[in-house]
């Protein structure tokens, strides 16, 4: 069983009736297995979420990009293909909740998978905060009544930026009551909800196409603010990079999925691949079915503008509704992700407060006092939308950073692991079929996944002025992603010092692995 400190003993929850799988890894069944296939595609489809996040940064990449943006779009979407490829391998080998965390700590040693999970978890509570702002680029074009604040919708002013930070905490309040209530509650939300977002998105994609303005040629002309072809498309990448993350929460999930050694790589991969294919066949409509290219709004007001301008208020606002639905499950699945991530760590004694956050409430099968924290701790970071507007794309940035980084984590590792001839491609899933494995394909795919989540981390959190402060005075938003990611790693290191000197006080063994990973 799992080694966790004195403190950290709890009374046993009652056991799922399938607990025997997890035995091998020294943990019991908490949490209730009662996931399906589709299931487990929608929690890695609705972190992905192609109509929030598309909505939401479309505005941006076409703006520093023109209309040539587009093409960054396949780029990151082969790139992510190589990271999910393998995720896959290792949601077949490890299904377990935490998966980040997890995984990088059997790749490679406990100490380096815990900064990989405390990383992936700081950066889902930014996820999730940036998730909620996303109702901003909707809510007010469907009704301006939704603009409860000033007068100005654009989430780049102070009226726009203080409005989305009040909408988002209340979407926060409603996310965070559903991860309370029952796994079964939030898997048929999750479930419709993406449901309505793949129809809705198909429905966009119809409807945008046989509205368009001009032809697909017009891919290839620059016209954004980017310095240049090389730095329009840097810049303008950070649209799909934003859109293309999440998919590894079907392994999040795992422990809550019947047969996922055999479900969760595919729906990974699945779910990765219809949102890269939807999310980029929006962005083509969009830019061919635009009133005008160069009046300004396309880079202000984005997608919102697109079809409420070509397909007449109406109809737009409806799609706009669906897009309401995408964003709340959106938020929804992120949240549940990050508090599974705490669940994980907490349970092994590896964080501040553990006793209580790998705490399952044995009536709904649910970790409330995760799902808690990471409500509060994403809406305490949407107040900063009150001190700049700025900080819309600060959190934006920040929280995809931050995953980046963690995946590496893991890609890291696991190529030195293949290297070494140690990651093996043998065993066989529930059905007795062998696990998914990458076979002669696993180095070099491995090798190009780590080298694009490395190049794309350091693209991403370079402070360029022109992106994090174009109005200038507030060198904190530039260097925002910086000094993030820098007090993160200081917080860590000084709690694991903190934590170190406790265990030594106690008369336990300093640095020592839970027993899971023995």
């Amino acid at each position: 069983m799992t080694t966790t400190a004195p403190s950290d003993v709890r009374p046993d929850p009652p056991r799922s009736p399938d607990d025997g799988s997890l035995t091998p890894f020294g943990y019991r069944q908490e949490l209730r297995r009662s996931l399906g296939r589709y299931a487990s595609f929608a929690a890695g489809f609705s972190f992905i979420s192609v109509l929030t996040t598309v909505f939401q940064f479309f505005a941006f990449g076409y703006a520093f990009g023109g209309p040539v943006f587009f093409w960054t779009w396949p780029a990151v979407l082969v790139g992510q293909l190589t990271v999910a490829a393998c995720f896959a391998e290792l949601a077949a080998r490890y299904p377990l909740s935490g998966a980040i965390y997890q995984w990088s700590s059997r790749l490679s040693n406990p100490s380096f998978g815990w900064f990989a999970g405390w990383i992936m978890v700081i950066g889902q509570i930014v996820v999730v905060a940036a998730a909620a702002l996303a109702l901003q680029m909707v809510l007010p074009a469907i009704w301006s009544g939704f603009q409860l604040v000033g007068d100005d919708p654009a989430p780049t002013s102070p009226d726009g930026a203080a409005n989305a930070a009040v909408l988002g905490v209340v979407l926060l309040v409603l996310t965070t009551l559903v991860n309370v209530v029952d796994n079964r509650v939030m898997s048929v939300i999750n479930r419709v909800g993406v449901t309505a977002e793949i129809i809705g998105a198909v429905l966009i994609i119809v409807l945008l196409f046989t509205h368009s303005e001009r032809s697909p040629g017009i891919t290839f002309h620059t016209g954004g603010g980017g310095s240049g072809l090389f730095g329009a498309l840097m810049v303008g990448s950070f649209t799909a990079a934003y859109v293309m993350i999440g998919f590894d929460s079907a392994g999040e999930m795992s422990e809550e999925t019947h047969h996922p050694r055999r479900t969760a790589p595919r729906t990974i991969l699945t779910a990765l691949g219809a949102a890269g294919l939807l999310g980029g066949l929006i962005v083509l409509g969009g830019l061919l079915a635009a009133p005008s290219l160069t009046d300004g709004h396309l880079g202000v007001d984005g997608l919102s503008y697109v079809l409420t301008s070509s397909l007449g208020d109406g109809v737009g606002r409806a799609l706009l509704a669906d897009v309401v639905v995408a964003v709340a499950v959106a938020t929804l699945a992120i949240q549940t992700a990050a508090c599974r991530m705490l669940f994980s760590m907490a349970r092994d004694g590896r964080l501040p407060f553990s006793h209580r956050l790998a705490r399952v409430d044995p009536r709904t099968g649910m970790p409330s006092v995760p799902a808690l924290t990471v409500g509060v701790l994403a809406a305490a970071l949407l107040l900063l939308d009150f001190a700049s507007p700025e900080a819309f794309l600060a959190i934006g940035t920040t929280c995809i950073v931050m995953l980046y980084l963690a995946y590496a984590m893991v890609t890291g590792p696991m190529l030195v692991r293949r290297l070494r001839g140690e990651f093996t491609a043998g065993g066989t899933d529930e059905t007795g079929a062998p696990l998914f494995s990458l076979g002669r394909w696993g180095v070099p795919v491995n090798a190009i996944a780590l080298l694009y989540g490395l190049v794309m981390s350091v693209d991403l959190a370079w402070p360029r002025a022109a992106v994090y402060d174009p109005a200038g005075g507030h060198w904190y938003f530039q260097w925002f992603t910086v000094l993030f990611l820098g007090s993160t790693l200081l917080a860590g290191a000084a709690y694991r010092a903190y934590r170190a000197r406790t265990t030594v006080a106690e008369g336990q063994a300093p640095g020592a692995a839970p027993a899971s990973y023995t």
